[in-house]
């Protein structure tokens, strides 16, 4: 049965809760699917509740932003230990950047005049690790954009006015934190990079898995892809990056899958180096 190893819910920029997302895993016969949000696991424990009654193995995972040479790169940690105190330290000190960075933006568009603020934008987000989504959602409720894609064309994506850098990781200590926490690191949809000249780096820090299969990825990138596993010894992974109906590559739950053997191999690889 096939595994959606790329899955974001509402406890990051996701549209649908961790346990709608099992409800949907259980209506198109998924087996597993890992819970990967942004910066934060906030979503695990929910879903893997739901999943106890769906019969849909929920697997713990986490995306890490990280940035080499003003270069966004994704590092996913699949199999995260949910306990380990120095990740969940790291993670609090991701989401209250976040939150700063969010303030900023908030007053640089206040300087537009749009009747935006801090509580408009955390109720979007709730629980979750808020980002610019939120912000986005935010402005079209507030009626100073009719879509978020124009939110981010014209204030809040990279260059437009109101838009301000958050702290990022470097992608080898994203990688590191990750094997430290107990779990397996995996280069998230390389073909959105303009490079992968650091994948040996990357390989040499802790690098075990590349994410073959995309939705953002042709036929032709998914060999390439796989090749390039193989001859890194890295798993090859998949998942659809699932966010909701309207996201540009992950509109779909289950559109790149991967077979369970995939679950298997990375659960061999999975270490903990405390």
């Amino acid at each position: 049965m096939p595994v959606d190893l790329h899955v974001h819910t509402t406890a990051s920029d996701g549209i649908f809760s961790p346990t709608d997302i099992v409800e949907m895993a259980q209506s198109i016969g998924l087996e597993a699917l890992a819970i990967t949000d942004h910066d934060t696991l906030e979503g695990i424990e929910p879903a893997r509740s739901a999943g106890l009654q769906k019969g849909v193995e929920i697997i713990a995972g986490i995306e890490l932003g990280s940035e080499r040479h003003g270069e966004e790169i994704h590092i996913l940690g699949l199999l995260i230990e949910l306990d380990d105190e120095s990740f969940l330290a790291k993670l609090k000190m991701l989401r209250e950047d976040r939150i700063k960075r969010m303030e900023k933006m908030v007053n640089k568009l206040r300087e537009f005049n749009y009747p935006i603020n801090m509580d408009n934008v955390m109720a979007i987000a709730g629980r979750g690790s808020v980002g610019r989504p939120h912000l986005a959602e935010a402005l079209v409720k507030a009626g100073a954009v009719s879509s978020i894609s124009e939110a981010f064309d014209r204030y809040i994506g990279a260059g437009r006015p109101a838009y301000v850098p958050r702290y990022k990781l470097d992608p080898a200590e994203a990688v590191d934190i990750i094997r430290r926490a107990g779990g397996v690191p995996v280069l998230a949809h390389p073909g959105l990079l303009k490079s992968l000249v650091l994948i040996e780096e990357l390989k040499d820090a802790g690098l075990a898995g590349l994410e073959v299969s995309h939705p953002a990825h042709s036929a032709e990138q998914v060999q390439y892809y796989r090749e390039l596993a193989g001859k890194h010894n890295l798993v090859a992974t998949g998942g659809s990056d699932f966010h909701g109906p309207g996201h540009k590559a992950g509109a779909q739950l289950g559109l790149a899958t991967v077979s369970y053997s995939v679950v298997d191999e990375l659960k061999k690889r999975k270490t903990n180096i405390k």
